[in-house]
């Protein structure tokens, strides 16, 4: 097997402190997966994807990712729980101490690019131990001509050791596992887990903190796509809301399923060269798109086989984070390059397990920013051990774990940005309608594909809308191809008196969550909040 691509001109990593290891450089995805293959690290699935058991850590691990805390980070992180700082010299002597671990070693490199529009691009260098885990660069990021790589310079550097484990009492960590980002170094450290998104999240959290600081960008936690009058519409959501289903649409272009910016002149780029997407009860009834990625190229992570080589999509015994990696070339309609401009709708996509929330509302620009702060959907009974009802979950920005800046930064960006480029924001509760889980029913995905379809064809911008009592928010009263019915929820509840309470419960939930954010919030943001102050 003919091994080696192009070999960078800078290609002696002694200058990173790795020393005498037997370099594999920008391999193809079919030489490193065969690779998988034949050393016993991947198995073949029939459809021509390899998989493999990503080990200990089948996700990130949130509490183990940490950012240097130094004269560029010091005053501008928003340091908590969720950014966990990390101490300059102990980071130096853990990446001296993992360069010397990858020293000897047989290792693959690659060098690729993240951000679809040019002028946003970072160069990244990816160092492996293993050959899967730099497929997964391949697919995941953007990858250069061959005469880029000659002369390419690596902004960047990832060092990907699964196999190190660190001693938490000597290097400052809080297991042997960890993801380390050095915005002066400009290096990001992972070690102690084969979970390939710790890298993918890693360049994600470093350009949410170089984009809106440096670059008047708005970096987003979203998926997008493009129209044939060219118009993009932007979806946020957490896990379980449906943002990559209802981005994925036969009538659009896919700009991107999880990472975009959106710049000073309104164009709007996808960070990344491929998806990475949960196959957890995958169907090509379901996600057709994602089920026909999946081939020669894709990388699985944490599957189960039935006899022949057929994934078993239902098998949660490893994990319910089963995933896939492919290039975006994977999915048949895309927008090329990966750019879309005029920017008109936004939708917040919310699971409401409470049944609580509209199944679409019209957000002022107030009421955007709150909601974007808040991040709201909610676990249901069965996702979690010990969860008996609904559970309210906030993620700020729809995105958390990856936000070095403080919230309300992203959330005035965005405010500014919808109210210069004229955008429509909508909420759009994907969740229960007719009461709470177990009450009531899941609203159908028909409804929802048809009122999103109305919000982009503008049928929705001359119907009557009324305001929710609680909440504020502007519900249409008539959407083409939906019940009328269903579009004040709480015509769907039997019980006016309960829906009132649990209507309630719910804003207060949402104000206690609010409580971190107010002391940095305008006015108008705090004015998007919930209308009736409540209790939980």
């Amino acid at each position: 097997m003919s091994n080696e691509a192009i070999k960078p001109l800078n290609s002696d990593l002694s200058g990173l402190g790795i020393k005498d290891a037997q370099v594999h450089w920008n391999l193809s995805p079919d030489t490193l997966s065969q690779i998988s293959v034949d050393n016993n690290m991947a198995v073949r699935a029939n459809s021509g994807a390899i998989a493999v058991n990503t080990g200990e850590f089948t996700g990130r691990s949130p509490k183990d990712r940490f950012i240097v805390r130094d004269e560029i980070t010091e005053d501008k992180v928003w340091w908590g729980d969720i950014n966990i700082g990390f101490d300059p010299e102990a980071f130096d002597r853990l990446h001296t101490k993992v360069c010397d671990y990858l020293s000897g070693k047989e290792l693959y490199a690659r060098d690729v690019y993240a951000c679809a529009d040019e002028r946003h691009r970072i160069s990244i260098r990816a160092i492996n131990e293993y050959p899967w885990s730099n497929m997964f660069v391949h697919n995941m990021f953007i990858n250069p001509s061959d005469d880029d790589l000659k002369n390419f310079e690596a902004e960047w550097t990832i060092l990907n050791a699964p196999g190190f484990k660190a001693d938490p009492a000597v290097d400052g960590t809080r297991q042997h596992n960890f993801a380390i980002l050095s915005f002066s170094k400009k290096t990001i450290l992972i070690g102690g887990t084969g979970y390939t998104g710790e890298m993918k999240k890693g360049i994600f959290s470093a350009l949410n903190f170089i984009l809106p600081a440096q670059q008047n960008t708005l970096s987003m936690h979203c998926s997008a796509n493009v129209g044939e009058e060219g118009d993009t519409a932007i979806f946020f959501g957490l896990s379980g809301t449906g943002k990559t289903t209802l981005s994925a649409d036969p009538n659009r272009k896919l700009i991107g399923d999880d990472e975009h910016g959106w710049t000073a002149d309104n164009a709007i780029f996808n960070f990344e060269g491929g998806c990475y997407a949960k196959v957890i009860d995958l169907s090509e009834e379901k996600e057709p798109d994602i089920f026909r990625a999946i081939k020669l190229g894709a990388l699985l992570e944490n599957v189960t086989f039935k006899e022949g080589g057929e994934v078993d999509f239902h098998d949660k015994s490893i994990t319910e984070n089963t995933r896939v990696s492919y290039p975006i070339e994977h999915i048949r309609n895309i927008q090329e390059p990966s750019v879309g401009h005029n920017p008109k709708n936004i939708f917040f996509l919310t699971a409401d397990a409470t049944g609580v929330l509209p199944p679409i509302s019209k957000l002022t620009p107030g009421q955007a920013a709150y909601h974007f702060i808040s991040g709201y959907t909610a676990k249901v009974a069965g996702t979690e051990a010990g969860i008996t009802e609904p559970v309210a979950a906030f993620s700020a920005c729809f995105g958390a774990p990856f936000m070095p800046l403080h919230p309300t930064a992203y959330a005035e960006m965005l405010s500014a940005k919808m109210q210069e480029a004229g955008v429509n924001v909508w909420l759009v509760n994907t969740g229960w309608s007719g009461g709470a889980y177990g009450t009531g029913s899941r609203i159908k995905l028909k409804f929802t594909r048809a009122m999103i379809t109305a919000a982009l064809a503008g049928d929705l911008n001359d119907v009557e809308y009324k305001e929710h009592p609680v909440f504020g928010l502007n519900m249409p009263t008539a959407c083409p191809n939906v019940p009328d019915e269903i579009l004040d929820p709480k015509q769907t509840w039997e019980d006016a008196n309960a829906y009132d309470e649990a209507a309630m419960t719910l804003a207060g939930k949402f104000e206690k969550n609010f409580t971190k954010f107010a002391s940095d919030a305008s006015e108008e943001i705090l004015a998007g909040g919930p209308k009736v102050s409540a209790k939980v």
